[in-house]
């Protein structure tokens, strides 16, 4: 039977480099909730990682890059987060947050049953709460997102690691259904070239096999705003990871390769964070 029979089995993955980061003496970020998150199935599935991405500096670096963004929006005028496919996600609890902010998260019964069991004595720095929904169904979403305004609040909507796994239309439908509700201001996200997703799908098939990645449009964040939403701001992971110094030795010299652009990384080895707002 394979480490990660699906989807939901990656956030035990995520939450092992977390940890990993959580106990440098140099961390981007502190993470005490992370080995317990973990647990013995995560540093399973890391340890049949391939060497080229074994420490994790890709999920690091993207991490710190989303703990910026989502505390640079919610130091202003943001007042109300949606991160939809939350998995093992612990910023309500480890982030510097107002205590105004209302927190949602939105993911499969499974893992929001054991995400509240595993943290169910811990205290977020504001109010949480959870959804359980299947996010790839659309009526099931559309209608988790008609309940979740409040109080004219502005929203910032998280998709981290959840698009990689839906196909081109869900995320598009996504797109549409966050875009026609007036309360979704911003959304985070992060995406990768046809290329990243052919080198983790080729030499990382044995642990991929039950959730395969899907979603790597060729023109990066231009996809979405096609679709009626703006790049605000976009940050490179493999770049950024040379600048935090997270960036393997042996990788180094490709951070002198000028970058793509993110609105058309073809086939280029480019993956990427990207806060978009709405368009005009």
């Amino acid at each position: 039977m394979p480490l990660v029979s699906g989807v939901s089995d990656t956030a035990h993955w995520v939450a092992t480099y977390r940890a990993w980061e959580s106990a440098r003496a140099d961390p981007l970020f502190r993470d005490p909730f992370a080995q317990r998150l973990a647990g013995p199935l995560g540093p399973a599935i890391a340890a049949k990682v391939p060497r080229l991405g074994r420490s994790g500096w890709a999920t690091i670096v993207r991490t710190k890059l989303i703990d910026d963004l989502v505390l640079a929006r919610t130091a202003r005028d943001c007042g109300l987060v949606l991160n939809l496919g939350a998995g093992f996600d612990t910023r309500p609890y480890r982030l510097p947050l107002p205590s105004s902010l209302c927190w949602v998260e939105a993911d499969l019964p499974k893992v929001i049953d054991e995400k509240e069991q595993l943290l169910e004595h811990v205290k977020p720095r504001c109010e949480v709460r959870r959804e359980r929904v299947d996010l790839a169904d659309s009526f099931e979403r559309a209608a988790f997102l008609d309940r979740v305004p409040r109080d004219g609040r502005m929203a910032l909507v998280i998709t981290e690691g959840l698009l990689m796994y839906l196909d081109d239309e869900t995320v598009r439908s996504l797109a549409s259904d966050l875009l026609g509700r007036t309360a979704m201001c911003w959304w985070v996200l992060d995406l990768f070239s046809p290329s990243v997703r052919w080198f983790m799908q080729t030499f990382m098939s044995g642990v991929l096999a039950k959730a395969p990645l899907k979603f790597a449009p060729k023109n990066g964040v231009a996809f979405f705003e096609r679709l009626g939403w703006k790049a605000v701001e976009v940050r490179p992971i493999y770049y950024d990871a040379a600048l935090l110094e997270r960036l393997p030795l042996y990788l180094r010299p490709f951070a002198f390769v000028p970058e793509p652009d993110p609105r058309n990384p073809g086939y280029f080895f480019w993956s990427g964070v990207a806060l978009l707002g709405r368009g005009n």
